[in-house]
């Protein structure tokens, strides 16, 4: 077996020779361990680097990409658990899985693939929730036959054009593969085990519009602090959590997020649903000093918004689960108001009235199409 953890295993000289030897009593390695910094990995999401040896996944649609030759891969992590059933999500040379992880915070190696063809194959590992719990990475293994592992980056370089989401649990994919529910509320057995960010309308925008997405979303937020559904009872807001690495008080400290580190194109706000709770403030009296409170601190978070992406699209809207049409309006007069051309209002055919329960598989697929049909129309041509 060869060491890898000497130098970047994309670059081992005996790894890089591995496919090419032709005699069987070579000592070829047959098993690779690829730490988190390795450079063949590749990652996509707000992930905590603070230990380049344990990065932390907290968001959903959090990617590492890379390609390996041999028959199985393993991952060796971490779940630092808050609530729900988790699970990692993998696609594999095409093909989706989901694998459970166990809520217990120790060190476990899971099974991401196994009885491969011992050939090159192509690798995304995602986070299919949002910080309900988060990912400790410690690496993975890669294991094969006497011709040989080898593990390099992904082929295709990342894509040019850079998408971010704000947003709440429609946009991290929760619910989404009850697809026997679609249209209806959800089924009383949920518990976390049919979320799937690869699945969020989100997720499918940025695919057609083959676009780097980093979806900022959690399950159950508001705008405001005290209200929405996310840490209650001591409900935590989208104002207190946008600028944040992580975010949730149960599983430790917060972090900032140095915007730096990723400067998109377009950015959609998708906020604005759970903002009922525990009152309905635009619904009950949209001139009342509560709903006007929302609309200026809605407005002072889009123009922060602008303040540091001064050259984005920014995109406001809510989604297709029923909700009172006042906040629509609201976001309309908003919008307006501000009176920039760069940034707008976007309704779904159904905005609102599509689904009581969360968003199912082909509602997100439909939603997904019209948002990148709407960006890719309002982008400037020479990044579309």
């Amino acid at each position: 077996m060869v060491n890898a953890e000497s130098q970047p295993i994309s670059m081992n000289p005996a790894l890089m020779d591995a496919t090419r030897s032709t005699h069987a009593d070579d000592a070829l390695p047959r098993r690779v361990h690829i730490l988190p910094d390795d450079p063949a990995l590749r990652y996509t999401g707000r992930v905590d680097f603070d230990d380049p040896q344990r990065p932390v996944l907290i968001y959903p649609y959090t990617l590492i990409e890379f390609r390996f030759f041999g028959t199985s891969l393993r991952m060796q992590l971490i779940n630092r658990h808050n609530y729900w059933e988790n699970a990692i999500g993998v696609v594999i040379d095409g093909c989706q899985r989901k694998v459970d992880i166990p809520c217990d915070d120790r060190e476990t190696e899971i099974v991401l693939a196994d009885g491969l063809t011992p050939v090159m194959h192509t690798v995304t590992v995602f986070k299919r929730q949002d910080a309900c719990h988060h990912v400790e990475l410690l690496g993975f293994t890669v294991d094969g036959t006497n011709v040989g592992v080898q593990v390099l980056p992904p082929a295709a370089p990342r894509p040019r054009l850079r998408m971010e989401v704000y947003g709440d649990s429609v946009s991290a994919g929760e619910v989404a593969e009850a697809v026997h529910c679609c249209g209806r509320i959800d089924p009383d057995d949920n518990n976390g085990q049919y979320t799937n960010a690869w699945y969020s309308y989100a997720a499918f925008a940025a695919r057609e519009l083959n676009a780097e997405l980093h979806d900022v979303a959690q399950g159950g937020i508001a705008l405001l602090d005290g209200t929405g559904w996310f840490n209650g009872p001591d409900y935590v807001g989208l104002e207190d959590t946008y600028d944040k690495l992580e975010y949730n008080p149960t599983l430790g400290d917060s972090k900032p997020w140095d915007f730096n580190r990723f400067i998109p194109h377009v950015v959609v706000v998708a906020i604005g649903q759970n903002d009922s709770n525990p009152i309905d403030v635009m619904a009950d009296d949209y001139d009342g000093e509560a709903a006007v409170t929302w609309r200026d601190h809605y407005r002072m978070f889009v123009e922060r918004l602008r303040e540091i992406y001064p050259d984005a699209l920014l995109v406001l809207s809510t989604t297709i689960l029923c909700h009172d049409a006042a906040w629509d309006r609201a976001i309309d007069d908003v919008c307006r108001a501000i009176d920039d051309p760069r940034i707008l209002h976007f309704l779904y055919e159904s905005n609102g009235t599509g689904t009581p329960g969360h968003i199912r598989i082909p509602e997100a697929e439909r939603m997904g199409h019209e948002l990148a049909s709407f960006i890719a129309d309002h982008l400037p041509a020479d990044i579309r």
